[in-house]
């Protein structure tokens, strides 16, 4: 699917007179959010262009805080399928930028367009190709061959103007994009009944398709209706974990949000390790993740090394963190 978001991201959309960037990254939230460092980096280099960003309609909220993109223009395809075609209109590209994969798939819808420059992994000029590479250093190493200097540790977005529903609260998602990454409700039930029982509000969200998900964690922690929030806006689910004491969760776009935010998170790693995803090595990010063979993200059953985490183990790692532990 693709079509043009007709409203300028930062205001400065379609003027006849620039130069123009596109940058290819129809993704999801948390891919968006590894991918800042890497926009921010071709705001700096192309100052004087328009930064167009190929990537879904639902995430402009955090495209605006990022502050680096003018415009977006709507790409999307399911699951992480590259789109088959960008709705680009005008001449071609000045620079035209494959932030979605390695290609050379990624980079086939960039080619038709004919841009003056291509910048690729696939491209004959394009850098090797790391399967165990962080994913924002990745695309930062990615730009340095090019020329463009990249701080991966440029992730921070400012707090939106939404209002959170649930201030102070820990937030826990016990969703994720496959069931191989979805650590058992029972034991984010388990979590939330302790918080609670040590005087914490504790609020639950889900994806659009995770009703039956919450419901059932409620149920088990015996949250009020008030405390299941399930799929807010982007808008106010950022505003939501800006706003939070911790958010835990597992391999997913809320835990990057977290991070995006500065707030204390658990992420629960288990078929894909942290040093590919994970967050930076800071005192308000802890991970869990018990080591062992590497298994597939996309499973229909939760990983064996996730199942190997215990509520317990979560709780000790809230403790540890000083914004929870002095709440």
């Amino acid at each position: 699917m693709s079509g043009r978001v007709t409203d300028a991201v930062n205001g400065s959309a379609g003027a006849p007179h620039r130069p123009r960037v596109l940058v290819l990254r129809a993704l999801g939230l948390g891919d968006l959010l590894a991918g800042v460092p890497a926009l921010r980096a071709l705001r700096r280099e192309f100052r004087r262009h328009e930064i167009v960003l190929a990537a879904p309609r639902e995430l402009a909220p955090l495209v605006r805080l990022a502050g680096a993109v003018d415009t977006l223009l709507h790409a999307a395809a399911p699951g992480r399928a590259v789109p088959e075609e960008i709705d680009w209109r005008g001449p071609p590209p000045d620079v035209a930028v494959d932030l979605h994969g390695k290609g050379p798939e990624s980079m086939r819808p960039l080619e038709r367009l004919n841009p003056r420059r291509l910048w690729a992994f696939a491209a004959p000029d394009g850098p090797e190709w790391y399967a165990e590479e962080h994913e924002r250093d990745r695309w930062c190493r990615f730009l340095a061959r090019y020329g463009v200097p990249a701080d991966p540790r440029d992730l921070r977005l400012p707090r939106p103007d939404a209002v959170s529903p649930a201030p102070g609260a820990v937030v826990l998602h016990p969703g994720a994009g496959s069931p191989a990454r979805r650590w058992p409700v029972e034991r984010y039930a388990a979590v939330a009944a302790e918080l609670r029982r040590a005087g914490r509000r504790v609020v639950v969200t889900g994806g659009p398709d995770e009703h039956d998900l919450t419901a059932r964690l409620a149920k088990l922690a015996d949250l009020p209706d008030a405390d299941v929030l399930g799929g807010p806006p982007l808008d106010r689910l950022s505003a939501l974990v800006a706003d939070a004491s911790a958010v835990v969760s597992g391999d997913t776009g809320i835990a990057h949000l977290a991070v995006a935010h500065g707030t204390p998170s658990v992420t629960l790693f288990g078929p894909v390790p942290p040093a590919l995803w994970g967050p930076p090595d800071l005192p308000h990010h802890k991970v869990l993740w018990h080591p062992g063979p590497p298994g597939d993200p996309h499973g229909r059953d939760p990983d064996p090394l996730l199942l190997r985490i215990r509520p317990e183990e979560v709780l000790a790692a809230l403790s540890r963190l000083p914004e929870v532990r002095a709440a």
